[in-house]
Parts: C-alpha cells; sequence; structure tokens
C-alpha cells in the first residue's frame, strides 16, 4: 500500500479537491493524505462543489505537514508553484510530482463566477487524479 501526500500552500482548497479525487480513483491501492505548509481550514466552497461530483470531503480537516512526519511516504504531490517551492525534504525513495493549479480561493466576481472557477480548478485536479493513479499506481 503506497503513502501519497498531497501539498498545497493552505490545505483549504486543492490539496482537498487532490485528496478527495485520489481516494476514489486509488481505492485500496493507496493511503492518501493531504497538508499546507500552513494550515487555513477547508474552504466551504471546495466541499460544495465536490458534493456536485458526489464525493464528500466534509470530515476532511486541514493539517500542517509536521503532523506527518512520522509517516514515509512513498509520492509526494504539489498542487501549488508556493508549495513546491516550500517543501519541506521527505526521508527515504520519494518520488515528488507537481502539478500547478489555479487557486480557486482567489476568485472574484459574482458569487456564480467565483463557483465556476471553483468547478473549473475542480475538474482539472478532477482529470489530472484519475490520470495519476493510471500512470502510476496500476
Amino acid at each position: 500500500m503506497k503513502n501519497i501526500l498531497v501539498l498545497c500552500t493552505g490545505n483549504s482548497c486543492r490539496s482537498q479537491l487532490a485528496e478527495g479525487y485520489l481516494r476514489f480513483y486509488a481505492g485500496d491501492k493507496a493511503n492518501i493524505y493531504s497538508a499546507g505548509i500552513e494550515t487555513h481550514g477547508v474552504n466551504p466552497k471546495a466541499i460544495q462543489v465536490m458534493a456536485e461530483d458526489h464525493i464528500n470531503i466534509s470530515k476532511h480537516t486541514s493539517n500542517h505537514v509536521d503532523e506527518y512526519s512520522a509517516i514515509l511516504f512513498d509520492m509526494v504531490i504539489t498542487v501549488c508553484d508556493n508549495a513546491n517551492e516550500a517543501c519541506p525534504f521527505f526521508p527515504g525513495n520519494v518520488k515528488r510530482f507537481h502539478q500547478n493549479f489555479p487557486d480557486p480561493a482567489k476568485a472574484t466576481g459574482t458569487p456564480e463566477e467565483i463557483m465556476d472557477k471553483f468547478r473549473e480548478v475542480r475538474d482539472l485536479i478532477k482529470i489530472y487524479s484519475a490520470n495519476f493513479v493510471k500512470e502510476n499506481l496500476a
């Protein structure tokens, strides 16, 4: 069983979306964790857009990367440039992956325009997660 960490700045949106989809696609092939180099709480809009796609992340928590220091990770995925640059060292033979996704929490406009940005990022992360599992956990 592989241990996979998804790392973002605040562990509030992008890493939460990725954790939800990676858990869904990986099933029993991996333990999926998410963390931030800071913690900002799980964004309610992230919970909402995942629920629209029938994935429940309402019980997810916003965790700091240091909380997982005892876990030996096989893979670390950074989902924003900031986390990639600030990513701490992980001992062992850890494969690093990076994909920068736009931050939907920074979206501006009407409430519907903001939700559309969350859906757009959700869909990008969904495709990435499905492909990641297919290519790395087959």
